[in-house]
C-alpha cells in the first residue's frame, strides 16, 4: 500500500535548454500562460486578469506527487528532459521576496459538479482552478500579477541551495549521462549538486523483484 503525506518538495519537468538557463541565471521563469496546451486552463487566467483589470498574469507550474511516467512523458518526454526537484519551503521563502507573486494548490474540479454550483466563480478562484481530468498533475502554481506593468516573462531569483536533485531524463542514453553532468556541474554554484539519470522506465532493483518470484 502507498501512503502519502504533505509533500516537502516540488518539482519542475523542463528541457535540459531551460535548466542551464535556470542554473546559469539562479532564477525561475514564469510566463504568459497563452500559449498553453490546455486552453480551458489558459482562459480562466485570461479571466482573472480582465476582471481584476491587470497589466499582466504570468505563471509557472511545479507538481507535489512522485515522480510519474505521465509527468515525464507530457511535459519531459524525450532524452533532453529533466525535473528539478526544489526543496518546497526553501523555494517559497524565495519567491516571497518578490511583490506580485503568490503561490497556491491547483483545486480540481469535474464540470458537473460546477453545474450544480448555487454561487458563481470568484475572480480569485480563478487563479487555482482546473478540470478533474487533470487531477493526477497535483499542480502547484506560482503566479505573478501586475496592474502597472505589462511583461512576457518573468525571472525570479533563487538559491541553488533551493535545489535537492536534478533528475534526468530516463530516455537519456546512458552514455551521455557522465558528459552532461559534468556540464551541469560546471556551472557556478553548481558544482555540488545531486544529479541522476531517472530509473523510472528502468531500475534494476525492481526487476530483482521479479527475478526472486517464486
Amino acid at each position: 500500500m502507498i501512503t502519502t503525506s504533505p509533500s516537502q518538495v516540488l518539482r519542475r519537468y523542463t528541457d535540459i535548454p531551460a535548466l542551464l538557463y535556470l542554473l546559469h541565471s539562479q532564477s525561475i521563469t514564469l510566463l504568459d500562460p497563452s500559449s498553453w496546451d490546455d486552453t480551458n486552463d489558459s482562459y480562466f487566467l485570461l479571466k482573472y486578469r480582465e476582471k481584476k483589470n491587470l497589466k499582466s498574469v504570468l505563471a509557472l507550474c511545479l507538481t507535489e506527487t512522485d515522480e510519474t511516467y505521465h509527468h515525464w512523458r507530457v511535459f519531459a518526454g524525450n532524452a533532453s528532459g529533466a525535473c528539478v526537484v526544489f526543496d518546497k519551503p526553501a523555494l517559497i521563502s524565495a519567491l516571497s521576496k518578490v511583490d506580485g507573486v503568490v503561490t497556491g494548490h491547483v483545486n480540481y474540479q469535474r464540470v458537473r459538479d460546477m453545474r450544480q454550483r448555487e454561487m458563481p466563480l470568484s475572480a480569485d478562484e480563478l487563479r487555482f482552478l482546473k478540470r478533474a481530468g487533470f487531477m493526477p498533475e497535483a499542480e502547484f502554481r506560482i503566479l505573478y500579477t501586475s496592474v502597472s506593468e505589462h511583461r512576457q516573462f518573468l525571472d525570479i531569483p533563487i538559491p541553488v541551495t533551493s535545489i535537492v536533485e536534478i533528475r534526468l531524463s530516463p530516455w537519456l542514453n546512458t552514455r551521455l549521462r557522465r558528459c552532461l553532468k559534468d556540464t551541469i556541474r560546471s556551472i557556478p554554484a553548481c558544482g555540488n549538486l545531486e544529479i541522476h539519470r531517472s530509473t523510472l522506465i528502468g531500475n534494476f532493483t525492481w526487476k530483482r523483484f521479479g527475478d526472486r518470484a517464486t
